[in-house]
């Protein structure tokens, strides 16, 4: 396995390890309860990570050649 695959570990362990963490309604960031902010800053960084993983893997800059 190429370890630029384990890129994608880190949304697994931050959507499933982040709710014990932020589970409270008392901070607000951007106008949202911190619970779902986490929801949709993982969802963002989710995208970002396998952005990231397509642009360095090996296997894709064959194809586009």
């Amino acid at each position: 396995m190429k370890p630029i695959y384990f890129l994608a570990l880190i949304p697994v362990i931050f959507i499933f390890g982040g709710p014990f963490w932020a589970n409270s309604i008392e901070p607000y960031i951007l106008g949202m309860p911190l619970f779902f902010f986490w929801n949709f800053f993982s969802l963002i960084l989710a995208s970002l990570v396998a952005f990231i993983i397509y642009k360095f893997d090996p296997v894709n800059k064959e194809s586009e050649e």
